[in-house]
């Protein structure tokens, strides 16, 4: 198993966040099923404030270049970032394009 952490940021906006909320309470059955064919066995994402935290565990093969072209191969996924984009917005030292940006792990007990 891996693991991944990254974060992104949503709009400063209450009214924004509950619109983006609901839209992973309701999930998509295309969009989960995107996320376990590329190897993610557990997806949890934490919001604190307008910032997101998600935490990803993956099958040993999993390969995050790999998953980034199935993405943009899959109409009904980029169908669903160009929405969740509304909502979104990268953090103050993504590059150009970033949108959920990886973690480094700085401590582990």
């Amino acid at each position: 198993m891996k693991r991944y952490c990254l974060a992104l940021d949503l709009q400063d906006d209450p009214v924004l966040i509950a619109e983006y909320e609901n839209y992973h309470k309701q999930g998509r059955p295309e969009i989960k099923k995107s996320i376990v064919d590329a190897g993610i066995t557990r997806m949890d994402i934490f919001r604190a404030g307008n910032r997101m935290f998600m935490i990803m565990e993956t099958v040993d093969s999993f390969d995050m270049e790999k998953k980034a072209g199935m993405d943009a191969a899959n109409p009904a996924v980029q169908e669903w970032e160009k929405l969740m984009w509304k909502y979104q917005k990268p953090l103050p030292f993504a590059k150009p394009g970033e949108k959920w940006v990886l973690m480094d792990q700085i401590f582990e007990l």
